[in-house]
């Protein structure tokens, strides 16, 4: 009778999931940047803006969904209303609250860059999964999503 083999403790599999983040997320940010011009975090940032019903957020709400602090939430936002992805508005009731608002060329460069994402995502994990035999379980445990369409 052969013996199971050995159940990975969760700190070894939480290591596998991070290894697969870092390198997913390399691939991720170089090819955004190399194609549409922007990095994962501006991405992400137009991401939450073009999902919000008004088209808008809060600054701190912004901060808190990207999960940055204050001051690096400020320099990204700066560098959407730069590119003209974005513009600052504040807020009528509030004076202090201050709203980054998504613009149309912001909606149409997340347009463009989410099909990026989504190709260079699934890409990024089968190569992984190939690649290492520890990172595939990983993979595996994130429920099948490569077979999704």
């Amino acid at each position: 009778m052969t013996a199971a083999p050995p159940v990975p403790d969760v700190a070894t599999t939480w290591n596998h999931v991070l290894l697969l983040h870092a390198r997913v997320e390399s691939r991720l940010g170089t090819t955004l940047q190399r194609r549409h011009g922007i990095g994962l975090s501006e991405y992400r940032a137009l991401v939450h803006l073009a999902a919000s019903p008004t088209g808008e957020l809060r600054m701190q709400e912004l901060a808190d969904k990207l999960g940055l602090n204050q001051s690096s939430v400020t320099r990204l936002v700066a560098r959407l209303n730069a590119a003209e992805f974005t513009y600052r508005d504040l807020c009528p009731d509030d004076k202090r609250g201050v709203y980054t608002v998504i613009t149309e060329a912001g909606r149409a460069r997340y347009a463009e860059a989410s099909h990026t994402y989504e190709e260079t995502l699934r890409s990024a994990l089968e190569e992984a999964g190939q690649a290492d035999a520890a990172l595939a379980a990983a993979i595996s445990a994130l429920g099948g999503m490569l077979t999704r369409a």
